[in-house]
């Protein structure tokens, strides 16, 4: 057995260690325990788990694939603007939804407009969650693959199944205490790493400038305002305009909100948020110099045929040729923990709002306890296949993960805004917001689903947002245009 298979069976068997020790915290089993960690997290746990929910494979991946395949601005992108998101929230919305003593982000929307229609809107928040887990299965797949030249499917069945293991044990306890030790293992991993990829590069300087001298364009925060090869006419409003999508997007999961939910206060809550936005932008660095080092660094031919097909596999690569061997396996180790932490968090977020929204609320009112604990673990079963089944379908781990942000920007960023802040909005300007945003969004077209372009939208043209912005005008318009015929409900203040 090699030393690497030997460190990922010691690394699964540590988070089922952890995982079930820290299971022990749930103390009745109850739908708070389990969902919500009977509200009782400590804030650094609270932080910490953000963190490393956020830091995910898609986010070490996918930073170093944009560097690496074109441009700083594009690898930068998704940590920095995720980072932005919960520190926005945790101004916006974390205090707010803490205050009102919520279990998942659909409840306002189901206080709101109703149980019925918030079961069709918590089928984006669904779709989010699955796109995300198979892109963190893609992500880890992807390295077992170039590190231990193992099948895919083997690779992240084995992930899969012991976090969907100690998910179903301890719920959000369990997944809290093993992000830490995950997001321990990333800092570690990179850190290690880091520097013999730099070196083998010809040191920081010469990989600067080697990425400079190659892509003037590429090397600068923002894209520039004069049109080049690399950024021909519209490109630019496209990067703002996903950039928006990420930063607004990045609020309305409730993989977020189940941490702003488990704090002990509201304060705790935009705390958390603040914390854990520092952190993941901190984190966007380690990966982003990786991007660069693999741009320089002096690969033999059947590697860079390989890059040259699959951009994702530069981070992988790396650490298979570019670091000795055992720091490789910390490499491998720091994309196992953060696979692993976020994979965890997303399935168990897609069981808890199935669970307690859908089932509780409308097949099942009257469920017992003991009914609604097998509930939340056999929807966390069940939401594991499916991001297992998705995942073989899916070849890009930057495209996936940014389209689960658009989604829920356009579909789910206005009816949330209004749920909390709308004291007019009622269910019928929830209904016309979210028919005309999909209908604008997916009228640009989805190259990642196979859809094809139905609206005539220029080059360049910010849809996202546009679709967005529809949404967030037209709820409140339409609200109070028909607000005799349907009165809106109330906002639930602190309880």
């Amino acid at each position: 057995m090699s030393a690497a298979v030997a460190a990922v069976i010691v690394m699964y068997a540590t988070f089922l260690v952890v995982g079930w020790m820290a299971a022990r915290k749930v103390r009745e089993g109850t739908a708070a325990d389990l969902i919500v960690a009977g509200r009782a997290m400590p804030l650094w746990v609270a932080a910490l788990t953000m963190t490393a929910t956020w830091v995910d494979g898609g986010y070490l991946l996918g930073t170093t694939e944009g560097v690496y395949k074109s441009s700083l601005q594009l690898g930068l992108q998704g940590g920095l603007c995720f980072g932005l998101s919960l520190i926005l929230g945790g101004r916006f919305f974390a205090r707010r939804m803490r205050e009102a003593r919520y279990t998942t982000l659909i409840d306002p929307l189901d206080e709101r407009f109703g149980s019925r229609w918030a079961a069709v809107l918590f089928l984006p928040a669904l779709a989010g969650e699955l796109f995300w887990s198979a892109e963190l299965l893609v992500a880890l797949g992807a390295t077992f693959g170039v590190l231990l030249d193992l099948p895919i499917g083997s690779a992240i069945l084995l992930s899969a199944v012991v976090t969907t293991a100690y998910t179903m044990v301890g719920g959000m306890w369990s997944v809290a205490y093993t992000d830490v030790v995950q997001l321990g293992l990333v800092a570690l991993g990179l850190a290690a790493a880091l520097p013999y990829v730099l070196d083998g590069g010809g040191g920081l300087a010469h990989v600067w400038q080697t990425y400079v001298t190659a892509r003037p364009d590429a090397a600068s925060v923002v894209p520039p305002l004069a049109t080049s090869t690399l950024w021909p006419a519209g490109a630019a409003f496209s990067w703002w305009d996903t950039s928006v999508m990420l930063v607004l997007g990045g609020i309305p999961w409730n993989s977020y909100f189940q941490r702003v939910l488990s704090c002990r206060s509201p304060r705790d809550a935009a705390s958390h948020s603040y914390l854990a936005g520092v952190m993941t932008i901190a984190l966007t660095v380690p990966p982003l110099l990786m991007g660069l080092g693999a741009f320089a660094y002096p690969w033999s031919a059947a590697a860079a045929a390989r890059l040259a097909a699959t951009p994702a596999d530069a981070m992988p690569l790396l650490f298979a040729q570019a670091v000795p061997p055992a720091i490789g396996v910390l490499g491998l180790a720091a994309i196992v923990g953060a696979v692993t932490s976020s994979f965890s968090s997303s399935i168990l977020s897609a069981g808890s709002m199935f669970s307690w929204n859908c089932l509780a609320r409308l097949v099942w009112p009257s469920i017992s306890v003991p009914g609604m604990r097998r509930a939340i673990r056999g929807s966390i079963l069940f939401f594991g296949a499916v991001a297992f089944a998705l995942a073989m379908r899916v070849q890009s781990v930057q495209a996936l993960w940014f389209f689960t942000s658009d989604l829920v920007f356009v579909l789910l960023f206005p009816q949330l805004v209004a749920a909390l802040f709308d004291p007019r909005a009622n269910r019928t300007g929830s209904m016309a917001a979210f028919t005309v945003s999909a209908i604008l969004r997916l009228g640009g077209g989805e190259p990642l689903l196979g859809l094809p372009a139905l609206l005539p939208y220029p080059d360049g043209f910010p849809f996202r947002t546009v679709a967005a912005v529809a949404g967030l005008v037209l709820l409140p318009l339409v609200s109070r245009l028909t607000a005799r015929q349907d009165p809106p409900r109330p906002i639930r203040r602190a309880a």
